[in-house]
């Protein structure tokens, strides 16, 4: 199997390229970004190119499968018209592209966030991303466009990936030493480790499966929790002063996105993963305490609190 791979040098890709070339029935992954590759395999090549750029279409026939990974997650002082443009637009030509040329497996990296909030929510939940959170109604969007046009795509929709190469902004969240002033109970929520994503995304690869798979570890986690085992002390923020700070970094330097993705952590979201260990035989190899021992820095005095 030949295999194409958007978004080669995005922090997932840490752990998946591995994998995929461990795999002996993945014979070639061809890997497209804009930055330079981060991995050197005898299998992998790459193509320093948007998924915008005419020659990823050329290059779709050789190819056996499809893994679109690529997508902005953090605007910074990208327009969101721009933003919009390159997470729905474009990713949608490049699946369309995938199925015209008759690549057996498309494999599309969705996000729980589609859900917005709720508890033990299945792949039959409503969507309903969080206003103002670009990064989830774009996930949405998408994929109600991709179960229309492209049905026979695996839209997997994972939870907070953590692990060594986590994305950048939630490394720098989970060091600093300040959480969020919540009202009682606390909202729940969980995390995947980027290997057991990575896995999944083979799994799919190996299998004739199509729809939506959600991805969790199964133990659950509070914000406060979290923070209050890594710092030995941690300022609680009233949310309205958190969004005004965000907003303000933001405005000048672009820093973490929008103020939306503070409303994440301000809803409970669990995940129900039956389908993925029915169908796929995918079960979590990790915790959510594991996963976010795995992630972060040095300022941690016991990470394993959820």
């Amino acid at each position: 199997m030949k295999v194409l791979v958007t978004g080669s040098s995005a922090s997932l890709a840490h752990a998946l390229l591995p994998q995929l070339c461990a795999d002996p029935a993945i014979t070639e992954i061809t890997g497209i970004d804009l930055r330079p590759p981060h991995f050197v395999h005898p299998k992998f090549q790459t193509l320093q190119a948007d998924i915008r750029d005419r020659r990823i279409g050329e290059l779709l026939p050789a190819h056996d499968a499809l893994v679109h990974l690529a997508y902005v997650v953090l605007r910074g002082r990208l327009r969101a018209e721009a933003m919009h443009g390159i997470n729905v637009g474009a990713s949608l030509q490049l699946l369309q592209a995938a199925q015209a040329a008759g690549l057996k497996r498309i494999v599309h990296l969705s996000s729980a966030a589609v859900y917005g909030s709720g508890s033990a929510l299945d792949e039959q939940s409503a969507f309903a991303p969080l206003q103002g959170f670009l990064y989830g109604m774009h996930k949405a969007e998408l994929e109600q466009q991709i179960a229309r046009t492209v049905p026979e795509c695996v839209r997997l929709r994972p939870h907070v990936i953590l692990g060594p190469h986590a994305q950048p902004v939630l490394r720098q969240i989970l060091d600093l030493p300040l959480c969020l002033r919540l009202d009682e109970p606390q909202p729940e929520l969980q995390c995947v480790h980027e290997d057991d994503v990575a896995a999944a995304i083979v799994a799919s690869l190996q299998q004739d499966v199509s729809g939506p798979y959600n991805l969790a570890a199964r133990d659950c986690w509070t914000l406060r929790a979290v923070m209050r085992g890594r710092h030995a002390h941690c300022l609680p923020l009233p949310p309205g002063i958190a969004r005004a700070g965000l907003a303000l970094a933001h405005g000048i330097s672009g820093w973490g996105g929008e103020p939306g993705w503070l409303e994440g952590l301000r809803h409970t979201l669990t995940l129900d993963c039956r389908r993925a260990e029915q169908e796929l035989g995918w079960k979590p190899a990790q915790s959510s305490a594991q996963a976010l021992a795995a992630t972060g820095g040095g300022n941690r005095k016991n990470s394993s609190a959820v």
